[in-house]
């Protein structure tokens, strides 16, 4: 099996970067859910009139359901498949979209966006999944590391949206209504484009069903995979211990997986923290209104979408090192300037800082799943997509929830100064923990 699958991955590449911008395109879908609820929540709690406690719960709660979408997706992508776990994620996302455009409270917003957490969780567990069993290394690493890029994009879109329908004075309600439910579209875009994908042969040969395998690589590659048998094995599915114990085996895949779930855990942290009150800052240099706001985080979302952009050629020049160190480094230098402007209060500064930070924050988190990913086995790697996004997600959830009561106690300037902490932990683990991945091969 180990000899089929290598001579897949190392060999062909099946519509190569249409497959990964395929899989890739899911992760917009997200994007445009997870900020744009942040958009329009004033909205939300001008008609509503929640108490802050259920406010926060429906900003946070698709990121709950994302933790458990993470680990339960992971776990079902190496046990039921690639093609099931794509289609179902993106067939559930399209209607709990439509479902919370016509909720009637705050409660059932929160209870829906629950549920929704849980395909966009998943979803990146496949993609990921798909990209590294349908391209050779390398090429799949660039295509991996692109997918911050995507994610600007969706948060670019998300916000042209809102300040398109505030230009043109659309009702308030409908506009809220009208902006989460139109995640439903591209979505539905998607399922279209992902119909007629094929199951990846890889996991079919993984799975022990040759001669489904050599089907599919007949139909895509010409090739009938004579090294396989003519009839399937049974073959152990895999679990989560075994996961985790075929990890320890190999120091390299341990610290590579390791850094990958602290750069996506801290990235994040930095991110929803700083990024947390940044309207705030923008009110405390004179930006006041909902559609200023919205034009200067489209002009920030544009750097950082440059930075996820910059990535995978960082990446390749310098290896996932070189990005970590970039990335982190670049962000802990714009977080101490920011802290500075507002011990001093020289607010003029913390535009310029915010836009620093968001371009390092893009290029820091843009490998981590990608390095989770790269290094697993075949066998397993729909779990380490899946571990690795359960981080990213948890520290969304915690931040989201908890740093506004950190600001409220500490101030922003020290608040500021405790996010370097996040951003100091992802330079050391790029520098000390990560070893050199680029290039990896292990299947």
């Amino acid at each position: 099996m180990d000899g089929a699958v290598r001579h897949l991955v190392s060999n062909y590449s099946p519509m190569g970067d249409r497959i990964g911008w395929l899989m890739l395109a899911s992760i917009l879908v997200e994007a445009w859910d997870l900020y744009s609820i942040g958009f329009v929540l004033v909205f939300i709690r001008d008609q509503f009139h929640p108490d802050p406690l259920l406010l926060g719960l429906a900003a946070a709660a698709t990121q709950g359901g994302a933790m458990i979408g993470s680990l339960a997706g992971g776990w079902l992508v190496d046990k039921l498949g690639r093609r099931v776990m794509f289609l179902t994620t993106m067939i559930m996302f399209i209607v709990l979209a439509l479902a919370q455009a016509f909720v009637t409270s705050v409660a059932w917003l929160v209870v829906v966006r629950l549920f929704l957490g849980i395909p966009l969780g998943s979803d990146p567990t496949t993609g990921f999944s798909y990209i590294m069993e349908s391209m050779p290394k390398e090429r799949r690493e660039i295509m991996g590391t692109r997918w911050q890029f995507v994610f600007a994009v969706g948060s670019m879109l998300s916000v042209g949206v809102v300040a398109l329908f505030l230009i043109a004075g659309v009702e308030h309600e409908v506009l809220w209504r009208v902006t989460l439910g139109l995640g439903a579209v591209p979505a539905f875009a998607i399922l279209l484009m992902r119909r007629k994908l094929p199951e990846t042969a890889a996991w079919l040969v993984r799975q022990g069903r040759f001669k489904e395998a050599k089907a599919v690589s007949m139909s895509m590659y010409n090739d009938p995979l004579d090294m396989l048998p003519d009839e399937d094995i049974v073959v152990t599915k895999p679990h989560l211990t075994a996961f985790l114990t075929e990890l320890r085996k190999d120091p390299i895949r341990w610290r590579a997986t390791i850094y990958g779930w602290i750069s996506g855990f801290v990235a994040t942290a930095q991110f929803q923290t700083f990024g947390f009150y940044i309207p705030v800052l923008f009110t405390m240099v004179g930006v006041s209104t909902l559609l200023g706001t919205d034009l200067i985080l489209i002009c920030l979302y544009s750097l950082a979408a440059l930075g996820g952009w910059m990535a995978p050629g960082i990446a390749k020049k310098l290896g996932h090192r070189g990005v970590g160190i970039i990335g982190f480094g670049t962000v802990l230098v714009a977080l101490l300037v920011a802290a500075g402007a507002l011990y001093s209060g020289k607010v003029y500064i913390l535009p310029f800082a915010a836009a620093v930070m968001m371009w390092g924050e893009y290029v820091a988190v843009s490998n981590c799943m990608t390095i989770s990913t790269v290094v697993a086995k075949p066998e397993y790697r729909g779990m380490a997509g899946g571990f690795s996004y359960m981080f990213v997600k948890l520290a969304a959830f915690l931040a989201i929830f908890l740093f506004p009561a950190v600001v409220a106690a500490l101030g922003q300037a020290n608040s500021t100064l405790l996010v370097c902490c996040f951003a100091l932990t992802g330079l050391l683990a790029a520098i000390f923990i990560l070893p050199e991945v680029y290039g990896y091969d292990q299947d």
